[in-house]
């Protein structure tokens, strides 16, 4: 039977124990870090090795020349800090009962949380996927899912699974719900307890990889490390403080991870980190057109690239999320590929991204801050655009007609990590003598200087042609005419070529 209890380590003979060896990897964020053999044979994978080639910050590498990192470290990086806050709360709560399968199964969900992120991260799954295939709802959590099972199957680890005293299917079930969220999404709602995995006398380990509650989690802990490392910016919250104060309390009949109330202080820092790096990296004006121009270039490229996957089926860029074998093999590689191909049909798309290569960016001609958030369509943009290209800069001038196809308009939503809302008001902390008990802090009771509002919304403006000062100008008077008028008008004459000075400024010299 499938779910039959493997024998116990100690009852394995000499020579298999030794053929599943742990594995030490020096990394510059943790140290040397120490793996379990079944997370060493799932990291030997074609599958896991994939994400070598996929860079953590996408199109930010363009502009910071640090930013070279990859899906690959961040995933070891999640995996350990994944253990470490395991470990710790086993080792303050016995009462918990965590084993060391339950370790296991969160180390193994925090290495393969991204298995499914496509070519430049993030750029593939909210640029490129949604104009490709308007028609479907895509996320990298579903096609790391996807990914894992794939993995699994095609290298024969359920075995090596077993070995290592994993249940089957159950243990499976509770890896793939910590990278996705619940089987039924409608039941993530309701009164009854939405996983299969482990009970809800267990629900804290659902917080430790990707916490639905309030996104305190480790993969923030270790991208807020590493990609301030790289970025060569300053990170303000030390995770390793956190888990010295970690407890699990229960709260109305669920346990949550929570953690002192002298700790509230550092976890707004803690999202004024993740602030910091999405608006001076992620979401930098430089590095969204970049990221812009590969979208553009993939669109154009896509039916014309061929990826062989199951069964010698054939998938193009957008459609190789359908088949796991093709996906393996999409990686950022394929900029390189259009690149240097010598094909016509990948003419357009190679000719963007030269001008990239050779920072022919489009210009960046300014932002206006949303007082409220806009709910943008397609239609949205193309009025925008076309408002662009029709605003007269002045009465009596000679005014330059412009193309409305000419403009991009990109709008930009930032926030602490829950839309409009406070996540740490999601948070529950202890008091130092009543560790059994926690609530919620309130926000006015911290500090006056905190933000009332937690998210904002950007819409920049970019032009494709070169006179762009004609462009600029019609910019400055589509601006007025936008409402509300929020927009800091302080940048300088040298600025409106856009692309390169901003780029100057967040780091490539």
């Amino acid at each position: 039977m499938e779910n039959q209890q493997p024998p116990l380590e100690a009852d394995l003979p000499t020579e298999q124990m030794e053929a599943d060896p742990t594995k030490v990897f020096n990394d510059p964020i943790h140290g040397h870090i120490e793996f379990h053999p079944l997370l060493v044979k799932i990291i030997d994978t074609p599958q896991f090795q994939r994400l070598r080639n996929i860079k953590q910050l996408g199109g930010a590498y363009f502009v910071y020349p640090g930013a070279s990192h990859n899906r690959f470290e961040h995933s070891l990086g999640v995996s350990y800090l994944a253990g470490k806050l395991a470990e710790v709360l086993s080792a303050k709560q016995p009462e918990l009962d965590i084993t060391s399968t339950d370790i296991l199964c969160v180390q193994i969900a925090g290495l393969c949380h991204d298995l499914g992120h496509g070519p430049f991260s993030h750029m593939f799954d909210k640029r490129f996927i949604p104009k490709a295939r308007p028609d479907i709802t895509w996320k990298h959590e579903t096609a790391s899912v996807a990914m894992f099972d794939y993995l699994v199957e095609d290298n024969d680890l359920k075995p090596a699974m077993k070995r290592h005293r994993l249940t089957l299917p159950e243990d499976l079930d509770f890896i793939k719900e910590q990278i996705a969220g619940p089987p039924d999404t409608d039941a993530a709602g309701g009164p009854e307890w939405p996983y299969r995995g482990r009970p809800k006398e267990k629900s804290f380990l659902y917080q430790i990889v990707s916490n639905k509650e309030n996104g305190i989690d480790v993969d923030k802990w270790d991208y807020f490390a590493r990609d301030t490392y790289h970025l060569g910016m300053q990170n303000n919250f030390d995770h390793n403080r956190f888990l010295k104060f970690a407890r699990v309390c229960d709260v109305g009949g669920q346990k949550h991870i929570c953690t002192r109330k002298k700790e509230v202080g550092n976890l707004y820092e803690m999202f004024y980190v993740r602030h910091s790096i999405h608006r001076k990296a992620c979401q930098h004006a430089v590095v969204n057109i970049i990221e812009f121009m590969i979208t553009e270039a993939f669109l154009k490229a896509d039916k014309h690239i061929q990826i062989e996957g199951s069964g010698g089926q054939m998938f193009t860029l957008s459609t190789a999320i359908d088949n796991m074998e093709a996906y393996t093999k999409l990686t950022d590689h394929v900029f390189q590929q259009i690149l240097n191909s010598l094909s016509p049909e990948l003419e357009e798309a190679r000719l963007i991204l030269r001008n990239i290569v050779r920072r022919r960016h489009y210009r960046y001609l300014g932002e206006i801050q949303a007082d409220e958030p806009v709910r943008v369509t397609q239609d949205t943009l193309d009025s925008w655009t076309a408002a662009l290209a029709g605003a007269v800069p002045q009465k009596g001038s000679n005014h330059v007609p412009l193309l409305p196809e000419d403009f991009v308009v990109d709008v930009v939503d930032m926030d602490y990590g829950m839309k409009d809302q406070n996540p740490v008001d999601k948070m529950y902390f202890y008091d130092k003598e009543k560790k059994t008990e926690a609530d919620k802090k309130d926000k006015r009771k911290v500090s006056k200087l905190l933000p009332d509002k937690f998210s904002e919304q950007l819409i920049r403006v970019y032009y494709k042609k070169t006179n762009g000062k004609e462009a600029k100008k019609h910019f400055k008077r589509w601006r007025k005419e936008m409402e509300p008028p929020n927009l800091d008008d302080d940048m300088d004459d040298d600025e409106e070529g856009g692309s390169s000075t901003a780029a100057n400024s967040a780091g490539q010299n």
